[in-house]
């Protein structure tokens, strides 16, 4: 006659051994989802990518004005997205001061808003703001126009 606790113990190590193939299953199927999403991250961010050497080159060839660069520079800059957070700011100051100094600005349709004087006002301390970081922004925007994601 076989002993109760045998069969307790057969039955345990089926248990665990019916656990353990669960477990290994769910891992599996973590890491595969894991690799997918990090896949989709670094398509994003080619994407993005593109666009960043697209607009700053556009802007090096004056072919896009510095304000409508910055502004859009800096938030395809701060949408990629990284393991660790970068701060971009700090890497292109001239990009980043433009941007504050014009980001309330209104624009489109929102300029239609205001009388033509004030608008007139606006444009003048814009391009003033543009003159004074040209320099700086130039640079910046030749580095954007080959800039690499990290690990590459």
């Amino acid at each position: 006659m076989i002993s109760p606790w045998l069969i307790a113990v057969l039955v345990g190590g089926v248990i665990i051994v019916g656990l353990a193939v669960y477990a290994g299953k769910l891992l599996a199927r973590l890491k595969l989802q894991t690799q997918r999403q990090q896949q989709a991250v670094t398509r994003r961010n080619e994407r993005i990518l593109d666009s960043i050497r697209t607009i700053a080159m556009a802007m090096r060839e004056d072919q896009c004005n510095l304000s409508e660069g910055a502004i859009r520079l800096t938030n395809l800059l701060n949408a990629l997205q990284f393991a660790q957070p970068k701060e971009f700011s700090g890497e292109y100051p001239g990009l980043y001061e433009l941007y504050e100094r014009v980001r309330e600005m209104p624009t489109h349709d929102a300029r239609k808003q205001f009388k033509r004087n004030e608008i007139m006002r606006m444009d003048l301390q814009r391009a003033g703001f543009e003159q004074e970081l040209e320099a700086q922004i130039k640079i910046e925007v030749t580095r954007l126009a080959s800039l690499e994601l990290p690990g590459r």
